[in-house]
């Protein structure tokens, strides 16, 4: 992250006095206007990250470099979104890191996407598949709104016919029926690479795990439901706050192995099952 001063084309937050976000791309001569008034881009400009800018009213906003996070939250959404909460866990449930290669199914509105394209840079590739157009155009403009077309490959088409790439590090599946397209990811997947799927409903679940264990070639096999609770941060009255954003999704994960005959069991699948029946 560059320690240099707001640059023009920078994106930018804006964290106003009662705590609003708004996300800005600096363009010499604009003004962004706030319920304090508006603050000029020019004066923004020049300015080091983390200093207090005020709007034409008097009003103090804080003047910081976004994080992944805070661009996650906000792309412009036509569909409910891989929170935070679960993409922190798969990024290191999956290993992903710089230089891998990803494959990721439906691309959505383009958060995941985003966090993993910041996590291979600078030599790691993205493959996101989306069949719906109107989607996949939503997750193009988002995409370059936040400069990550260079380390990003969209492809608009449906999955059932296979991925392109092979030998992949990483595969992630945020669709519907994710257990239809196991063959196909593991097609895609090197050896011992990881496989992870985001679903709504334990039916899901165990649809996905019935189809695992029917075809063979998965090892590792977990599943987690991820709760975040927020709590006010006032030293005098620390409590949490009213609202949680609790159930989102569940994650399963799992590793790509060579298929085994059941006579040929290896010791950690037999302990694996051994587990399961405590």
């Amino acid at each position: 992250m560059t320690a240099n001063p707001a640059q023009p084309n920078d994106l930018v937050l804006l964290l106003s006095p009662d705590g609003k976000r708004f996300l800005v791309r600096l363009t010499p001569g604009q003004q962004h206007h706030t319920h304090h008034g508006y603050l000029a881009h020019d004066a923004l400009i020049g300015q080091p990250f983390g200093s207090a800018v005020k709007t034409q009213l008097g009003h103090p906003y804080l003047l910081l470099q976004p994080s992944t996070f805070d661009l996650v939250m906000r792309v412009k959404r036509a569909s409910q979104i891989v929170y935070p909460k679960e993409i922190g866990y798969l990024l290191l449930r999956m290993n992903i890191g710089p230089g891998a290669r990803v494959i990721e199914a439906g691309t959505g509105s383009g958060a995941l996407t985003f966090a993993l394209a910041r996590f291979v840079r600078p030599d790691g590739r993205v493959y996101s598949y989306e069949e719906r157009g109107d989607m996949f155009e939503l997750a193009r403009k988002n995409l370059a709104r936040v400069d990550a077309l260079d380390v990003v490959e969209l492809k608009q088409r449906d999955i059932r016919a296979g991925f392109d790439e092979r030998a992949v590090d990483a595969l992630f599946l945020d669709v519907r029926e994710p257990w239809l397209f196991l063959a196909q990811a593991r097609a895609a997947l090197k050896g011992g690479g990881f496989f992870g799927a985001l679903v709504p409903t334990t039916n899901q679940v165990s649809d996905l795990l019935a189809e695992m264990e029917r075809l063979g070639g998965w090892a590792d096999v977990e599943v987690v439901e991820i709760l975040t609770r927020y709590y006010k941060a006032v030293a005098e009255r620390l409590r949490p706050e009213d609202r949680m954003v609790a159930h989102t999704g569940y994650l399963a994960f799992a590793r790509a192995v060579v298929r085994e005959t059941k006579e040929e069991s290896p010791a950690w699948q037999a302990e694996g099952a051994a587990d399961a029946n405590e």
